[in-house]
């Protein structure tokens, strides 16, 4: 390699912060996932007796505050760390 070039620096993605859009699909998915218990919750009420009924009724009148709170829950940004790597080519040449 020439003296007065330098080589470029290229940095791992796989240490940086999870991407918005990540975070919002996980926060639907946990909100889906409660509001279908909650579902179910209602149908179960008609098919079961005694207190596991009043267990039922809870969850579906319970639930639905949760599901919110956890939606809304945005993670705080984590700075990500860069770290610089060496591509799999000039790992080959520095052995040689």
């Amino acid at each position: 390699m020439a003296e007065g070039k330098q080589r470029p620096v290229v940095h791992t993605v796989t240490s940086a912060q999870t991407s918005p859009a990540d975070d919002q699909a996980q926060r639907i998915r946990r909100y889906l996932t409660m509001m279908g218990i909650r579902v179910a919750c209602f149908g179960l009420v008609f098919v079961l007796h005694g207190w596991l009924r009043w267990v039922a009724i809870i969850g579906a009148v319970v639930l639905p505050y949760f599901a919110v709170v956890t939606a809304n829950a945005v993670r705080p940004s984590q700075s990500g760390t860069i770290q610089p790597v060496t591509p799999q080519a000039d790992r080959n040449r520095l052995e040689q």
